[in-house]
């Protein structure tokens, strides 16, 4: 899991001293939780979940969102969702909105503004889990995008729309609307705060004891109503929330989930907490027991891997990503975190290694800055300049610095064989990161006949 700083925003009416510190998270465990949670609204709605990007904010602040190929959750609102169906409602209820357009009506969303919106809002997201906050900052900034998203706003009539199309999609999608009704009601209490105060979320979706009542009608009367979680969606559920517990607030953890409670996600909390916390060698001992229990769990391994390369047992560290890998073949992430460990090592076979891992991950993550990052460090231990500026030309490409990234191609065409693939990648990023009239002049006289975009 990887918390990175991307920007500074106030959420409505807060003052600025109120403002949150907001995180972009990625965790590969997550992201298939929430993805199996959308994956049924979603189809329901006739979208394919696979065009679909989810995105989570470290934000304790309860607020999601859905736009055209991204939903985003924010860890509060998770938090506070007490099971499953609680959060599969507000799901349902945030892609109704979408599904009905009412996004796209607004001015701030209008069809000439949404696609740079996204682009930008995908570039931050980028720059920020690559460890860039200075550019991540600008991107999110300049969009405007979670300052925006939370002073959308929707009418009563939208989010009563939205409440019917939502509980419909649940029952269409085999699921109970109960947790949808209940989530509004547990917060109806925010009805009466002034706007300042309440939560983002029910300042951009406004609540009422009236429309919560009706809403409580129309899911009780659906066949599904009465339908339960899943165990399996339960358990979930609960590591889901344990795992953010345990990075986001790993004191309290350490308190909510006590020595006493022997449960799967109570021992995971404290694992993680004690690792929040620097007490490495707790943590990794909980770990070995629950990997005593589960053997074939990728993330426990990757867990492992991860609190031994950060306090630098670097060669440690090595056998749990790869167990990671072996398990999970399919997750990118897990394939970085391995490259990452390689690179590190002193052994040029090893750091070779984890260039082609590297290199696997970006197959299916090409915009994964993270490891185009870590494919520059890597080329220059190995000693290939050309290849490392390239890498880091690619960095930038993905993180939104066109400028950097212009700069860096050029300098990996000096170096890199003329008319290989690498050499055109270079001359690519070039030509669709701005160039000065000079470097246009340059790209002439060699007679460059590559494209001009991807």
């Amino acid at each position: 899991m990887s918390f990175v700083l991307a920007a500074t925003v106030a959420f409505g009416a807060k003052p600025a001293a109120a403002q949150e510190s907001l995180s972009l998270i990625r965790d590969t465990e997550i992201e298939e939780i929430l993805a199996k949670d959308s994956e049924p609204i979603l189809r329901a709605a006739g979208i394919d979940p696979r065009n679909v990007e989810i995105i989570i904010v470290g934000s304790k602040e309860l607020n999601a969102f859905a736009a055209p190929r991204v939903m985003g959750f924010n860890t509060g609102l998770i938090l506070e969702a007490d099971t499953p169906n609680e959060l599969q409602g507000v799901i349902a209820h945030e892609v109704s909105h979408l599904a009905a357009g009412h996004s796209a009506r607004r001015d701030e969303m209008n069809r000439a503004g949404m696609r740079p919106f996204l682009l930008t809002m995908g570039l931050g997201v980028l720059a920020a889990l690559a460890g860039s906050p200075e550019a991540g900052a600008g991107l999110v900034g300049s969009a405007g995008y979670f300052g925006t998203l939370g002073a959308l706003g929707y009418s009563r009539e939208q989010e009563s729309r939205a409440d019917q199309a939502g509980a419909t999609l649940l029952d269409k999608a085999g699921l109970s609307g109960k947790g949808l009704a209940d989530f509004f009601d547990n917060f109806r209490y925010q009805e009466v705060f002034d706007e300042a105060r309440r939560f983002a979320y029910f300042r951009s979706h406004p609540i009422s004891s009236d429309r919560i009542e009706a809403l409580r009608r129309r899911v009780e009367s659906q066949p599904n109503y009465d339908k339960p979680d899943t165990p399996e969606s339960l358990a979930a559920h609960a590591i889901m929330k344990a795992k953010l517990d345990g990075f986001l607030n790993p004191q309290v953890a350490i308190t909510k989930y006590s020595e006493t409670d022997a449960s799967y996600p109570a021992r995971y909390a404290r694992a993680i907490a004690y690792y929040q916390l620097r007490e490495p060698d707790r943590a990794i001992r909980l770990i070995d027991a629950m990997l005593q229990e589960q053997p074939d769990n990728p993330y426990l391994w990757e867990l492992k891997g991860q609190i031994l390369f950060e306090f630098a047992r670097t060669e440690e560290a090595e056998e749990p990503q790869r167990r990671s890998v072996a398990l999970k073949p399919d997750a990118p992430l897990l394939r970085v975190n391995l490259g990452q460990t390689l690179i590190a090592l002193p052994d040029k076979a090893k750091v070779e290694e984890g260039v082609a891992e590297l290199r696997k991950a970006l197959t299916q993550e090409e915009d994964n800055a993270v490891a185009w990052r870590l494919l520059a460090e890597a080329y220059d231990k190995l000693g290939q300049d050309g290849m490392a500026r390239l890498a880091t030309a690619e960095f930038n490409f993905w993180v939104g610095d066109q400028r950097q990234a212009r700069v860096f191609a050029m300098r990996a065409r000096e170096k890199l064989e003329r008319g290989t693939p690498e050499w055109r990648r270079a001359t690519d990023i070039v030509l669709v990161s701005e160039p000065s009239r000079d470097e246009l002049r340059e790209l002439a006289r060699e007679g460059s006949t590559t494209r001009r975009s991807r």
